[in-house]
Formats: C-alpha cells, sequence, structure tokens
C-alpha cells in the first residue's frame, strides 16, 4: 500500500498568538512509522513563547510519541490525528490562560 509513496504533509502552518507568541503546526503522513512509534504519521507541535519553545508534542525518531512541557518530558499517547491537534490546542489554551500577560 505505502511502498511508492513519499511523506505528505497534512499540516503546516504558524499562527500568532502574541507580538510575542506563536504556534508551530507540523503533520505528515508517512509511508512507515517513525522509528518508536506505531502509526503512519510524523508531527512537531510546538508553542513558542518569547524563543523559548515552551511546549511541544513530537515523534522524534526512536523516542516514539511524547510531549515536552518546558524542561521535562512525559510520554504522549497517539489516539489520532484529531485527538493529537486537540489535546496540544487544549494545553496551549491552558499555558495562555495561566500566563496571561505572554
Amino acid at each position: 500500500m505505502f511502498s511508492n509513496m513519499k511523506a505528505r504533509a497534512l499540516v503546516n502552518r504558524r499562527i500568532v498568538l502574541t507580538p510575542i507568541a506563536f504556534v508551530e503546526m507540523l503533520l505528515w503522513e508517512v509511508p512507515f512509522p517513525v522509528r518508536g512509534s506505531k502509526h503512519s504519521y510524523k508531527y512537531g507541535l510546538a508553542l513558542v513563547v518569547g524563543g523559548v519553545c515552551i511546549l511541544r508534542y513530537d515523534n522524534e525518531a526512536g523516542k516514539g510519541d511524547h510531549r515536552h512541557v518546558g524542561m521535562e518530558e512525559h510520554p504522549y499517547r497517539f489516539e489520532g490525528v484529531d485527538r493529537l491537534i486537540a489535546d496540544f490546542e487544549g494545553d496551549v489554551r491552558r499555558w495562555l490562560d495561566e500566563h496571561a500577560d505572554a
């Protein structure tokens, strides 16, 4: 099924939230799962404030699905693209609510 398929961009956007904060969302469908993941997606979703990555969801090869909150890394249970984006957006909203001055 995927033997001749190349990576296909599904999401590639940057959303400016404030003068110093933005969200970057990159998501690809890939022909084979990234090492450490069990699905055919490669992604990196990030909240950057003042040039510092505050929150990031990704599935770096070898690490599998996980999220970074500040300097901490936590496993993430991937349950589909829609859920991934909803979880990320929920975390972004919570962070912005808690840090209204950002």
